[in-house]
């Protein structure tokens, strides 16, 4: 809605509809809604589109408490999907959910109920709700290492017969009756979780990991149980099965536990430094308040050594600041009035004192935390593949199962087909396929995070490993985005004069050559006049009255297109130096009245950046509007070999596609609000740091550096995340695709196959824990 009449049509498009009652409030955006009849939220939000409108939905994240296995958050994401209104995708690895619904058709409180429904527990994610979960799974973690220690305690004397076992030695070196004592609380105590968490997804239709274990130890503990309490002593007992295997799927869970922790270390980091109280000026005294107190426009005190609480303006002094934790570049950054300051950075040897210009969520800590979390609860395409063998896995197990027992049963008799069977159901790990891919996605981004690189979701990151040609943008981009004005060459007129007019045109715009032009006139102490008949013509120029007097200001290019004459030969030399030229003309008569010459430098570490994507065989093609001399001066200042001069904004997002024509994705690197349809038109897009907000939200990385590196910081870290990815899916698919027959042609003990069982999760996310050794640079 853009007016008051956008908001009279949309009641009255909702009212004509039957048994509606409708009420639409421009100011806060929103509509309220009777319905009595037939008519469904449904169809009253298609009137709504029909119209011309839209109902936006909203994100939620859940943290989620009860899953077990990969097979839990597949039932979970499935429970979910099915409510109207409803996208969602369940991270295991993080144990979260990230909800997209659209208002009126859905809200959080019906996901919640959903989750619970399931028999799983789900609650909103705020900044206490981090903590008190944290803290809970502290206490969880303590209570079952806790359990697990008397597992292993009652069922060490079971294990220690097993070597005998093994040899040929005696099977009862431990009495029966103290064997079922010991294996009895294990099974039913200990493994009450498993039977817990079997008749949950039981009982919402599904299978997952508890069924396997519990329906294993189950049959080796009652088959044990029945041979003991009979007499049989012709037969083996396998209680010490039973309860090793429930003790190391135990172990097994807890070293999981630990490690998913650690995956998930970046987001905690984050949070961590952020100071928790500010020193503030109230009332000519100062004061320190907790953090959360603060409002925009109140002025802290940031002493030397500090953390500054928000992010901020500096009013007053001068010392620089630490900003390695949002960008990974270690080197100070000068600090002087008027410069930005960020919150959790830390303040070098000066004080100073600044103006809150964003607390609480707008910082850009909070922002970082936002982008961290929402792409670690994304889901990458890769992961497809493994969501589906997931979601049959398990009933799939138990029918292999089933036939191994009724196979041996046929050839070797009960004992062997339960042993067998046993083996199978036991080996089996869903959790190792759940954990391949989030786990890798979780350290990745938390290591781009803390390298400066941050990843909008984990689609982006899978995507930007096969980049093959990346498209940068030139102003800002390649170069500091700082242009000066210098030299004025007259051709009629004087310098003075020439810049005067220039600078009154573009006393309004944000281009950064139209405001270096401004900059020098008022270095000069020009006095600059309110243009008339002002005409802005999107990657040309300007048109414009000063003193009555009709001008045009803009390109070369945008000069022969109004029929004004430029002498090249003035032109080119300026050009080849790498300058861009704004011409001055006159209208009436048509003539060039001067040229600007404005250079804005290249960023220092540019040519290395584009040395080291070509090395990773990236081919760097550069986008300008300037003239072709001056964009080939400038590639060849940065080592790029291909450009495209003379490219209007509107045309950067054709030529981005036109590259895509050599096969691989494109990659568009900018930072302008010109640059925001290219970078949409990108298979893989790079808002470079001091970007415009546009560009930010365009883009699927946004560096935090302004820096070029960052683009093949991004692209490594890309690579190394999928080359974890594979690795983890390889590992989880020939574990099981070798444990399973193994299991079914008698080849292995149930021990041994629990024991693999557990401990093939924690290979999983140990391998990916690895990817915290990448460092940016290419180090």
């Amino acid at each position: 809605m853009t007016c008051a009449a956008c908001a009279a049509r949309i009641e009255r498009v909702l009212n004509r509809m039957p048994d509606v009652e409708a009420a639409v409030n421009f100011a806060a955006e929103r509509a309220s809604v009777g319905l009595a009849g037939g008519t469904t939220p449904s169809q009253v939000i298609e009137a709504i589109r029909d119209a011309g409108f839209s109902v936006p939905s909203q994100r939620v994240e859940l943290v989620l408490g009860g899953m077990t296995c990969a097979a839990c958050a597949a039932r979970i994401e499935k429970v979910l999907n099915r409510l109207a209104g409803v996208q969602a995708t369940v991270n295991f690895a993080s144990e979260t959910a990230s909800v997209q619904f659209t208002p009126g058709l859905a809200d959080v409180q019906s996901a919640i109920d959903a989750v619970v429904a399931a028999g799983y527990q789900a609650s909103i994610v705020h900044a206490t709700t981090r903590e008190d979960e944290k803290q809970r799974r502290i206490a969880r973690w303590r209570a079952e290492f806790r359990r697990f220690v008397i597992s292993a305690i009652l069922t060490a004397p079971l294990i220690a017969q097993m070597p005998a076992m093994f040899v040929g030695g005696a099977h009862d070196l431990v009495p029966r009756m103290l064997q079922l004592a010991l294996a009895t609380p294990v099974q039913f105590w200990i493994g009450a979780r498993f039977y817990e968490g079997a008749w949950k997804s039981l009982r919402g239709g599904s299978a997952n990991m508890d069924v396997l274990v519990a329906l294993g130890t189950s049959m080796a503990y009652l088959w044990s149980t029945v041979v003991t309490l009979g007499g049989r002593h012709d037969l083996h007992v396998y209680f010490e099965a039973s309860a090793t295997i429930i003790t190391l799927v135990l172990l097994g869970k807890l070293l999981e536990a630990r490690a998913k922790a650690r995956a998930g270390e970046a987001i905690e980091a984050l949070l961590r430094l952020q100071p928790q109280t500010a020193r503030i000026e109230r009332d000519g005294q100062v004061v320190e308040v907790p953090v959360a107190q603060l409002r925009n426009g109140d002025v802290f005190l940031v002493r030397p050594g500090d953390a500054f609480p928000v992010d901020g303006l500096v009013v007053d002094g001068e010392s620089g600041a630490n900003e390695s934790m949002l960008t990974g570049e270690s080197m100070p950054v000068s600090k002087r009035i008027g410069d930005k300051v960020f919150a959790a950075t830390l303040n070098g040897a000066g004080l100073l004192r600044c103006r809150a210009t964003g607390v609480g969520e707008s910082t850009l800590l909070a922002g970082i935390i936002r982008m961290v979390s929402q792409a670690q609860g994304s889901k990458a395409p890769v992961q497809r593949l493994a969501d589906r063998i997931a979601a049959i896995f398990v009933p799939a197990v138990c029918a292999i199962a089933l036939l191994t027992f009724a196979v041996w049963w046929s050839l070797s008799g009960f004992e062997a087909a339960l042993v067998n069977a046993v083996a199978v159901l036991v080996i089996a790990c869903p959790c190792a396929l759940g954990l391949a891919v989030p786990t890798a996605i979780m350290v990745g981004t938390g290591r781009g995070a803390a390298a400066g690189v941050l990843v909008k979701n984990a689609e982006a990151l899978e995507r930007a490993e096969h980049v093959r040609v990346l498209a940068v943008d030139k102003t800002g981009t390649l170069t500091l985005g700082r242009p000066v004005v210098h030299d004025v060459v007259v051709m009629q007129r004087d310098a003075a004069e020439i810049l005067r007019v220039a600078a009154s045109l573009e006393q309004g715009s944000a281009h950064p050559l139209g405001l270096a032009i401004v900059e020098r006139a008022k270095q000069d102490g020009l006095i600059l006049s309110v243009p008339a008949d002002f005409q802005a013509v999107a990657g040309g120029g300007v048109r414009g009255t000063i003193d009555c007097v009709g001008y045009v200001l803009g390109s070369p290019r945008f000069m022969r297109d109004n029929s004004i004459a430029i002498d090249d030969a003035t032109l080119e030399p300026l050009a080849r130096a790498g300058m861009s030229l704004v011409v001055l003309g006159g209208i009436d008569p048509p003539g060039a009245l001067g040229v600007l010459a404005i250079a804005d430098a290249l960023r220092p570490g540019a040519r290395e950046a584009v040395a080291r994507l070509r090395r990773g065989g990236v081919r760097v093609v550069m986008l300008t509007g300037d003239n072709r001399e001056t964009a080939r001066a400038v590639a060849a200042e940065a080592g790029i070999e291909e450009f495209e001069a003379e490219v209007l904004p509107g045309d950067k997002a054709s030529r981005v596609v036109a590259l895509n024509s050599g096969g691989g994705l494109v990659g568009m690197a900018g930072d302008g609000i010109n640059d925001a349809p290219a970078l949409a038109a990108a298979d893989v897009s790079f808002a470079i740091g001091g970007g415009s907000d546009v560009a930010v939200e365009a883009a699927d990385m946004t560096l935090v550096k302004s820096d070029l590196g960052g683009v093949a910081d991004a692209i490594d870290l890309s690579r190394a995340t999928l080359s974890k990815i594979r690795q983890n899916l390889f590992f989880a698919f020939v574990y099981n695709a070798l444990g399973i027959p193994l299991a079914a042609l008698g080849m292995l003990n149930p021990v041994i196959a629990g024991a693999a069982m557990a401990m093939s999760s924690v290979s999983v996310v140990s391998n990916s824990l690895l990817l915290r050794r990448w460092r940016p640079g290419g180090r």
